[in-house]
């Protein structure tokens, strides 16, 4: 028998193997459980990747989709814009061959009239030689005849009768060339005279509507026709606010790319032109930058008309005017009198006046001095009482001009007498450029004259700040100054300008009182 010590022990070794087998099924069931969480973790996260990986596929590709729809969308829009000018090209170029076909139409018409004429011409012409010819067959059987008639009578010698022949066929040749000259001058007369009148209706066709045009409108070219809505204005305040700070209309029809400019006084339009060219050069245009842009081109506009004058100076040599003449002398260049402009009026009479000078040997720089500044005073007729002779001298002798110079100012209106030969060149100078055909058109400076009688009666009333006469005077805008007349005198007021027209003035239709009350408050943030 054993003994119990080695059952103790083989006992021990039977749980102690035991206890290692339970040990290592244990350990590797937990290493296959921790193996299994291993790869469900690791199935876990092969999903997300590849969940992610969609979800950044789809969203590349909704990018994808979202660049080309705007890359289509804006290649279309480049190619409507490109469509657009193509459009307006043949737009243009439709115009242009219109025009040119018109004017050839118009050339073959007057070819047609001309080869008509010749072929009447030529067929009178082969009439009178079947005439002439005729009337040669006649004399030659007459000189057969009277030859005969000669031979026959006794006493005549061949001689004496051949003659006889020949004298009465020289004076009848005489009275048939004389009959033919008279012919011939009268014709020639009545072509000139058609010629004439063809020549002064085409000049006349061809010059008037672009005079016109150049006297009381200003054409502004816009670079795209949605500029137009931008020069209106949200309800239209950008262009009351142009029209308001200008006073020139702004007349926007459906001319392609040009908006119109009209009004009667030149500066006035000249600063309206260029401060819509600025503003449109500038992109910003509201009521408070379009009052900064009409202040900069009134000073644009006088810095040019002082520049014309000073240019005007130095091309006739003249030197050592004062400089207010010189400033009241620039404002010549957007003046005109019956439609003549008065700065080239006036140099045209200092050039007229210094050639004759120099001709008769006279002082030609007094004579060009007196002829320049002759009609100065006509550049401050808009802003003072008083004619143009009576201001022009005011100025000059204010300033220490020549004698010669007062003595143009006046006489060359016969408000005084010559005193020197070259007020008798000015006097006759200016009416050499007055007077030339085409230099003056006396209808457009009645209207001018009207539009400003027009705003100096409404100046005239206490409280009014300025006055712009618009619509070729059928409307008048009156701006107050809102502490002087309030809501219930505007009423008054317009009543009292209306009634002021109808009894000074004759018009055509009716004149609209426009009274225009505008209060501002302005402060600065510092």
């Amino acid at each position: 028998m054993e003994s119990p010590e080695a059952i103790v022990l083989a006992a021990a070794v039977v749980a102690l193997l035991g206890g290692l087998v339970l040990g290592l099924f244990l350990g590797r069931r937990r290493e296959q459980a921790r193996q299994a969480a291993e790869k469900a973790e690791a199935r876990d996260e092969a999903t997300r990747i590849v969940e992610r990986a969609r979800e950044e596929a789809r969203s590349l590709r909704k990018e994808g989709e979202l660049k080309g729809r705007e890359e289509a969308f804006r290649l279309r829009e480049e190619w409507e814009e490109e469509e657009k000018r193509r459009r307006a090209e043949l737009e243009k170029l439709e115009r242009r061959v219109a025009e040119r076909s018109d004017s050839l139409d118009q050339k073959f018409d007057r070819l047609n009239e001309r080869d008509q004429t010749q072929e009447k011409r030529a067929a009178e012409l082969r009439e009178r030689e079947d005439l002439l010819a005729a009337r040669s067959r006649e004399v030659d059987e007459a000189e057969r005849a009277a030859q005969e008639r000669l031979e026959a009578l006794a006493g005549l010698s061949a001689e004496e009768a051949r003659e006889r022949l020949v004298a009465g066929m020289e004076e009848e040749a005489r009275a048939e060339a004389a009959q033919r000259i008279r012919e011939i001058k009268e014709e020639a007369e009545r072509e000139a005279n058609r010629e004439a009148k063809e020549i002064i209706a085409l000049a006349i066709q061809r010059m008037a509507a672009e005079e016109s045009a150049q006297t009381t409108v200003s054409v502004v070219q816009l670079p795209s026709d949605d500029m137009k809505g931008r020069i209106i204005g949200r309800e239209g305040r950008n262009i009351r606010a142009f029209e308001q700070a200008t006073g020139i209309d702004v007349i926007i029809d459906d001319t392609p790319e040009a908006v119109v400019l009209s009004g009667f006084d030149p500066i006035r339009r000249e600063v309206a032109r260029i401060a819509m060219e600025k503003l449109i050069e500038d992109g910003r245009i509201h009521p408070g930058r379009i009052e900064e842009m009409v202040e900069k081109s009134r000073e644009e506009v006088e810095e040019g008309m002082q520049e014309a004058a000073r240019q005007t100076l130095y091309d006739l040599g003249l030197h050592d005017v004062h400089a207010e003449v010189v400033r009241v002398l620039g404002r010549l260049k957007y003046r005109t009198s019956y439609g003549q402009n008065q700065l080239q009026h006036s140099r045209e009479v200092a050039r007229l006046a210094g050639q004759m000078a120099q001709e008769m040997g006279l002082d030609v720089q007094l004579a060009r001095r007196a002829g320049l500044l002759h009609d100065v005073g006509k550049g401050m007729t808009h802003e003072h009482e008083g004619t143009h002779v009576e201001l022009g001298y005011e100025l000059c002798s204010r300033y220490n001009e020549p004698d010669v110079v007062l003595n143009s100012i006046r006489a060359h209106h016969d408000e005084e007498p010559h005193r020197y030969p070259e007020s008798f060149l000015v006097t006759a100078a200016d009416a050499i450029s007055g007077a030339r055909p085409g230099a003056r058109r006396e209808m457009f400076e009645t209207y001018v004259k009207r539009l400003e009688r027009l705003e100096s009666i409404a100046t005239d009333f206490e409280g009014v700040e300025r006055c712009f006469a618009v619509q070729a005077g059928r409307e008048v805008r009156v701006m107050v100054e809102p502490d002087s007349v309030d809501d219930q005198e505007m009423a008054r007021l317009s009543e009292k300008v209306a009634r002021r027209f109808e009894e000074e003035l004759q018009y055509p239709g009716q004149i609209k009182v426009v009274v225009i009350r505008e209060t501002r408050a302005v402060d600065f943030a510092r």
